[in-house]
């Protein structure tokens, strides 16, 4: 007998409690936030989600920062992989850094151009959330923040007039292009964020200070900002929720990093870091806005010295995703961002010093756009089960139990409540001990629309497997049809004429159970095997299937017009739900690599897919109307069978080459003749300011010699110290600081007195020399030479620190004499050629440093090598210093068709090099590559096409940096081709890439 609805409620309200912290309750308890009034009306939200244009939308996001992908037209490849997934909106950064270099000298063009990018994400069918700082983090250097506010006095991330001064050229100048692409110019961006993860600072600190974030928004809203203000907490404290006062956000958003950054060991879920606070927090904090997850965790940085990023995919896996994402549908989210869906690359010194070149991120998306982990393929099933299930956005989060519906402690249920039974609940079951690896018997009981049902109602029981989860569901409406219950989970459902079709999918050998309302007519299996047990009665219009999942899936009729896939999870892996352009329509296509769109025209339906091998393409919902069929504008024959169309794509791998590196022509050319006797350092910068504006480390000397005090903020510093000998100078102490995995080495004349090797953590390094072997006749000038590798600013997470500030370069000082005196030194720097006024504004203002063959401009295409030594990298040089090696070669690759990445694989193996070394790697002028010989892990370094010209000439440069007396070599290096993929992306453009001139006034 059907229950009322009131009735069936009611037995729910009191079986589960599940409204006794509910996750949108403010219609039920009271809204005392004003809303701040909008200026427009095409992003608005309430309590439940976001609407856009009217409609109630579920925000699935994920983070790509476009300047760590320095080819604008590759934009449109990745946000593409980003929208097959289900996702509707990506999150970016902007790092001041990169485009204001100099005080007062805003530019953002070319790479740094993000007019390109929004275009992009217009194209492909993508929202935006900005977020342009000031302080963004994102493991870049400074966090951000521009070396040059090393000088400024004030306190960073506060409300210090001369701080907030030096943020307003680039707030204006950046929220004006943001502005621009906002939804009401027709453009992406939907959301703004100000500031970021403002959540914590020094104790004596006043802290939140709502006039700053106020001071911020402003900053936004004079520049023509209107959408929706949304915050991201680093965790869920409230501040600057609405309602709040000063400094109040729109929409209250906070992060979520649950396991951590500990890939080391990737197997390990320690206890209690699920979230289970979420919805509370959300209903004490901000109940009248749609809980919002701004970050969440979707890989993880690692450090110097780390795992690689391979381990970090492997911490946060698509078991993690299962349980942990699962986990916060159970919550409510609505506005749900990953950080990061794609990472990309730390290319030319952007980096923060707690990381390498790459930013893999072990994200859903790897470092060279390829989408091989099954982490892609699991966020897919998930993505667009949420956005094939609308109900969802209404429904009100419950609280957890280990008894109301599962009749095993050990299994832990969340309910999702649908405000009526035509509106569908939703069951998140995981393991009670969260990380548990068991396998785990159970049998439910959910208040359907029927009552109370037994689950399953054949005999048997359930199985939830180690590190999963199952998002269930009861009074589902497929397409007007109710699904009373399913225990397996839901990839999606479509109408095709007067068919249904749904597909459902679970572990292999999994056992399951669903019951569909309404239907008649006949029940068969159409293909693989038959399911367990079928029970269906005409009269109450029940149709019960009970089925194990299995590798080969089935097709069943479960009634008239109405069909289900029964699969097991490998290959619901496989399958795409793809918008038709232009329509409401959609299909459900399996078989490709990935799939990119689908239109029609007049009779012909055209496919944009990517293949890596061969294989069958099954097309479900194609329209009646179709007759010719294209699969990347060729024209494929097709099979009709069942409700599928069926076309065999055959692909044959292209043949192709990439030169041997080791069997290249070298040029070499010595980058330190800094040591040599006779070089001419009058154009360098003397160290001559007696006071530092640097608040962080107060001097210890008589003059500064922070590289930032000079305007030198990024990549190696080189320093020379003139003194006169008395004859009796006995030892040198030197401190150093680059920042994590620095490494320095200082030579007396052309003597190596000694070099910090460099490890993954220290940012720092105090040394005591003993020179007195080395003679020093009396009046005699000497050099000291001192090369220190800047891996980059340190971020400013809490303000009151200014741990930005910590300065880089040469901290400290003293030449010891027998005497008990000191000898004075008198010292002069450089860092990237003319620092802050640096001339190479295509490639920015970090992607070079200060060593002699960089400051030449030699690392740039056309440098005249032609008189130049010949020797390999491979080869080295027998003594520490500084080599530099050059060499050229064609790529003639079919990339018009052919997606292929290409890296540059260093053999790592620091006893074949004969010492530690660093290298720096540069393709075209565009630095790629840091690679610490001792500290590791990065050996491999993807570059894209477009920096790497596949259709021509490539100048490729390697700096060797020998820390150690015997010198070191490179034992191997090779340009290593993944594999090639048929792809329909858009052509790939050539980055612009300046050739070398003769810089004037260069040293």
């Amino acid at each position: 007998m059907r229950l009322p609805l009131f009735l069936v409620f009611a037995v729910h309200a009191l079986l589960s409690s599940a409204l006794s912290f509910g996750g949108r309750p403010d219609a039920m308890v009271w809204d005392i936030v004003e809303k701040r009034d909008l200026a427009q009306d095409i992003v608005t939200w309430d309590e439940h989600s976001l609407f856009v244009h009217g409609e109630r939308v579920m925000i699935f996001s994920g983070e790509i920062h476009p300047f760590r992908l320095p080819v604008p037209s590759l934009w449109i490849d990745v946000l593409q992989k980003i929208k097959a997934l289900g996702f509707n909106c990506v999150s970016i950064y902007i790092d001041w850094a990169l485009l204001e270099g100099k005080p007062g000298e805003f530019t953002a063009e070319g790479v740094f151009d993000l007019k390109p990018f929004f275009d992009a994400a217009t194209k492909a069918g993508i929202y935006i959330i900005a977020r342009p700082g000031p302080y963004i983090n994102a493991e870049v250097s400074g966090g951000g923040f521009p070396g040059w506010l090393q000088r400024v006095r004030g306190g960073l991330r506060t409300g210090a007039p001369d701080y907030l001064n030096a943020t307003d050229n680039y707030m204006s100048n950046i929220c004006k292009i943001i502005a621009d692409a906002q939804i009401t110019n027709g453009g992406p961006v939907i959301l703004l964020q100000p500031e970021n993860e403002y959540t914590g600072a020094h104790p004596y600190l006043p802290f939140p200070d709502g006039a700053y974030m106020e001071y911020v928004i402003q900053q936004a809203l004079d520049a023509g900002i209107i959408v929706p203000f949304i915050s991201n907490d680093a965790s869920a404290q409230g501040h600057n929720a609405p309602g709040t006062g000063l400094g109040e956000v729109d929409i209250y958003g906070h992060d979520g990093y649950p396991l951590g950054f500990d890939c080391a060991h990737p197997d390990v879920w320690p206890n209690n870091n699920l979230p289970t606070t979420y919805t509370s927090n959300h209903v004490k904090q901000s109940p009248s806005t749609p809980f919002s997850i701004v970050e969440f965790q979707g890989g993880s940085f690692d450090p110097w010295g780390g795992w690689g990023f391979e381990q970090c995919s492997a911490l946060v896996n698509h078991e993690f995703e299962r349980v942990f994402y699962k986990n916060n549908y159970a919550s409510g989210v609505t506005i749900f961002n990953l950080y990061m869906i794609y990472g990309g690359t730390n290319w030319g010194n952007l980096g923060h010093p707690g990381g390498y070149t790459s930013y893999d991120y072990g994200s859903v998306i790897k470092e060279d756009r390829t989408v091989t982990r099954e982490k892609y393929s699991e966020l897919k099933l998930q993505a667009t089960f949420i956005q094939s299930s609308p109900g969802y956005l209404t429904a009100i989060p419950g609280s957890s139990s280990t008894s109301i519906y599962s009749d095993n402690p050990d299994i832990t249920v969340t309910p999702i409540l649908g405000n009526t039974t035509n509106d569908g609940s939703f069951f998140i079951v995981r393991h009670t001990n969260y990380s548990s690896l068991a396998s785990t018997k159970y049998r439910m009981k959910l208040p359907t629309s029927r009552g109370i049902v037994p689950i399953p109602e054949t005999n048997g029981t359930l199985t939830l497997n180690g590190r999963d989860s199952k998002m269930m569901v009861t009074d589902y409406d497929v397409q007007g049809t109710r699904l009373l219950y399913s225990t397996a989970d839901i990839f999606t459902h479509l109408k095709h004429g007067d068919d249904t079709i749904l597909i459902l999918y679970a572990g292999a050998g999994e056992r399951n159970e669903f019951v569909l309302e309404g239907l008649s007519g006949q029940v068969n299996t159409i293909k693989g095997a038959a399911p367990d047990i079928v029970k269906s009665d005409n009269a109450t219009s029940i149709t019960l299937v009970s089925w194990t999942a299995k590798p080969e899936g089935s097709l069943m009729q479960a009634g008239d017009g109405f069909y289900v896939y029964l699969l097991d999870r490998n290959s619901a892996y496989n399958y795409w739900l793809t918008p038709i352009d232009n329509s409401t329509s959609k299909l459900i296509i399996n078989g490709p690599y990935l799939v990119r769109s689908a239109s029609i025209s007049s009779n012909e339906l055209h496919v944009k897919a990517d293949f890596n091998v061969s294989t069958a393409v099954q097309i479900i919902g194609v329209p009646t109307d179709v007759t010719k069929f294209f699969i990347n504008d060729v024209e494929t024959p097709a099979i009709t069978s069942n409700l599928s169309v069926i076309l065999n794509v055959t692909i044959t791998p292209p043949p192709f080459t990439v030169p041997k590196l080791s069997e290249q022509t070298w040029k070499y050319a010595d980058s330190l003749p800094e040591i040599g006797s006779g070089f001419d350092d009058s154009l360098w910068t003397v160290a001559d300011k007696q006071f530092t504006d640097n608040t962080y480390q107060p001097l210890l000397a008589t003059v500064s010699t922070y590289a930032s005090d000079y305007g030198y903020h990024t990549g190696v510093l080189l320093y020379r110290g003139q003194f006169n000998a008395t004859g009796n100078e006995k030892s040198f102490s030197l401190w150093t600081q680059g920042g994590s995995g620095f490494g320095s080495s200082v030579w007396l004349d052309d003597v190596l007195v000694a070099s910090y090797l460099g490890n993954g953590s220290a940012e720092g390094y105090q040394g005591k020399y003993d020179i007195s072997a080395i003679e020093l006749e009396v009046g005699t000038s000497h050099i000291f030479t001192v090369v220190v590798d800047n891996t980059g600013l340190n971020e400013n997470y809490d303000p009151g620190y200014d741990d930005m500030k910590s300065p880089r370069g040469i901290l400290g000082w003293r030449l010891e004499t027998t005497k008990a005196t000191n000898t004075p030194i008198n010292w002069k720097l450089t860092g990237n050629f003319q620092g802050e006024d640096y001339p190479d504004h295509t490639r920015g203002p970090l992607n070079e440093g200060g060593l002699h063959a960089e400051r030449q401009g030699y690392h740039l295409p056309g440098t005249p090598t032609e008189t130049w030594a010949t020797s390999s990298p491979l080869d080295g040089i027998d003594k520490a210093g500084v080599a530099f090696y050059a060499t050229s070669f064609h790529l003639n690759l079919p990339s018009d068709a052919w997606d292929i990445p290409l890296s540059f694989a260093f053999a790592n193996d620091t006893a074949a090099a004969g010492g530690a070394y660093r290298a720096q790697l540069y393709v075209n002028g565009w630095q790629f590559g840091k690679l610490t010989s001792n500290v590791g892990p990065q050996t491999v370094f993807p570059v894209p096409e477009g920096i790497l010209n596949y259709g021509g000439s490539n100048y490729v440069a390697v700096s060797l940096w020998a820390l150690e007396e015997g010198g070191a070599k490179i034992p191997a290096l090779e340009l290593v081709a993944g594999t090639p993929v048929w792809t329909s992306r858009e052509p790939v453009v050539l980055v612009h890439s300046p050739a070398y001139v003769e810089r004037e006034g260069v040293y």
